[in-house]
């Protein structure tokens, strides 16, 4: 089957307010919930598998004040939220809500099973309530709801349901992948020359969403505040606001925002919403130093998502692997190249940059320290663009560089799914000793 650069935006690029693990594992709760005659809940449990669980751990939860852990996002999507919003579940969220929340949370009537040999992402929720029990399952993409039952008995039809073959999330998102993993970065690169004007307003609507949370951030040095503090060594004169700084500022400031519970919703990339800061935000970075026309600007972008999706191919959705860092960053690289005029051999050679550069950052789970990855990510893909430009290019008989920025991105998917595993179990058992607070 043959893709278009529209099914990649809409299969990969999407609004998602909050963190996308603890939104799925609301999301898998408010599905429940609508199949119950009484909105009544009695009790709540759930499975999740070990990347759901170390990136729901920790994160704050939008709309709740800083309120964290897997067990709070499932109490606030089964009392509160909307599952109809998908990924935006959590904006019907009050006040009310959150405090029934905490409370059936305190009462333990909220319980986490973490399935440590699952792989993949997997989410299923039960829901008990007045001698009902309801059921739902998400499996592949954080909003691909596979499977909802009542008292045992499958539910069909529902809206909440895949429909057909074509609304099947995992076997589209197979399918493209599939696709995507057979195309040059010559191809790649074509598949811009079809972006139409409904594709141009979408991905503006993505540099909108997304500014929106790095000025929020900005403005109020939300969670660590680390693109607020940059911004005021900046005007200390501590540092020089040039293109690495700016993009490190506004994707650190959206982050900042985004990890520490801001009501703001992130246009998000291949699943995830700080992959989506990190592959437009930098670009929109080097866009005020540069004279450029404003659909290079969009079709930049438009590339950086297209990168994204293809090294996220690889590497699968969660991993032990910083994807913000090496699948992000890499279309980041990719989009900002391409803005100042760079060929396919500077695009190419600026992604095997960042590779060589970021291949080793973990993922230790989603909170506000991940601001400071943003960073890193966004100020690298900036500078391994430069560098490629300027004829600095990583050589492929480096470690894990291929000789291509195709087989470079391979390696990497090579590195995540088979030499990662043990590492990935690490992390989480590290995380696992620690307490968490959710309450």
């Amino acid at each position: 089957m043959t893709y278009t650069v529209k099914d990649i935006l809409k299969i990969q690029v999407a609004p998602a307010l909050g963190c996308t693990e603890p939104v799925a594992i609301a999301l898998g709760a408010a599905a429940a919930v609508s199949l119950l005659p009484e909105k009544r809940v009695d009790e709540i449990e759930i499975w999740v598998d070990p990347n759901i669980y170390k990136n729901g751990l920790a994160v704050s939860i939008p709309g709740t004040g800083g309120l964290s852990g897997l067990d709070m996002a499932s109490a606030l999507g089964a009392l509160g939220g909307d599952a109809a919003l998908r990924l935006e579940v959590l904006d019907s969220v009050d006040g009310p809500s959150v405090s029934a929340a905490q409370k059936i949370v305190k009462a333990g009537k909220v319980r986490v099973n973490l399935l440590r040999d699952q792989v993949g992402l997997l989410i299923k929720t039960v829901v008990r309530s007045n001698g009902h029990t309801a059921e739902s399952v998400i499996t592949g993409l954080h909003d691909n709801i596979v499977s909802l039952s009542l008292d045992g008995r499958t539910v069909k039809d529902h809206v909440l349901l895949p429909k057909g073959a074509s609304g099947d999330g995992n076997r589209r998102l197979a399918d493209l992948e599939a696709w995507l993993k057979d195309l040059s970065l010559d191809q790649l690169l074509e598949l811009l020359d079809d972006l139409d004007d409904e594709d141009l307003q979408f991905l503006e609507s993505g540099i909108d969403v997304n500014m929106r949370l790095a000025n929020y951030g900005l403005k109020h040095g939300s969670g660590l505040g680390v693109g607020r503090t940059m911004e005021r060594l900046v005007r200390q004169g501590l540092m020089k606001r040039d293109m690495i700084t700016a993009a490190r500022i506004l994707a650190s400031s959206a982050a900042d925002a985004r990890m520490s519970g801001v009501k703001l919703p992130a246009m998000s990339s291949a699943g995830s919403g700080n992959h989506g800061l990190t592959a437009i935000l930098p670009i929109v970075a080097v866009e005020k130093f540069i004279t450029v026309d404003h659909r290079s600007l969009l079709e930049a972008i438009g590339l950086s998502h297209i990168i994204t999706a293809y090294v996220k191919a690889y590497t699968g959705r969660l991993s032990a692997i910083c994807g913000c860092s090496v699948a992000a960053g890499a279309g980041a690289t990719a989009g900002v190249t391409y803005l100042m005029g760079g060929t396919k051999l500077h695009i190419a050679g600026a992604i095997k940059n960042l590779t060589e550069d970021l291949a080793g950052v973990i993922c230790d789970g989603a909170k506000g320290g991940c601001a400071l990855k943003l960073a890193t990510a966004a100020g690298t893909a900036v500078q391994a663009a430069l560098f490629s430009l300027q004829g600095v290019n990583v050589s492929f008989t480096d470690g894990i560089i291929g000789r291509s920025s195709e087989d470079t991105m391979k390696n990497i998917g090579t590195l995540t799914t088979q030499g990662m595993i043990e590492t990935d179990r690490t992390i989480l058992n590290i995380m696992l000793e620690k307490q968490f607070s959710d309450v």
